[in-house]
């Protein structure tokens, strides 16, 4: 199964030089690495990401985050899925640039559709 992060530009070039993704601020800030389904994609980048620019979406492999991954309910009381490690890049499986957003929301890969 695959699960989604969105990350910015810098932060994603700076996981790829050392291996592995330790958070963004408001990951830290919570305590765990947050991620989408493909489903819950495009409602996460409405609400914590509109009209940025400079955005990568990481496709991840949930079997390779072992017990450290949990379904917890947050937004509208549906399960997220949150990391309490580490992202590792070993996981990825794919990851691409989100082009701007065009009238005013942005547009996922076709992998995704």
């Amino acid at each position: 199964m695959l699960i989604y992060k969105i990350i910015d530009e810098a932060s994603w070039r700076q996981a790829q030089a050392v291996g592995h993704f330790n958070g963004s601020s408001d990951d830290k800030r919570d305590g765990f690495i947050h991620f989408s389904s493909a489903a819950q994609t495009a409602g996460t980048l409405a609400k914590h990401f509109a009209g940025r620019a400079d955005l990568i979406i990481a496709a991840v492999d949930a079997d390779r985050l072992g017990a450290n991954l949990k379904w917890e309910k947050s937004r509208g009381s549906q399960e997220f899925p949150h990391l309490y490690a580490s992202l590792p890049i070993s996981a990825v499986i794919w990851w691409r640039p989100l082009p701007p957003p065009t009238g005013g929301r942005h547009v996922l890969p076709p992998e995704m559709i």
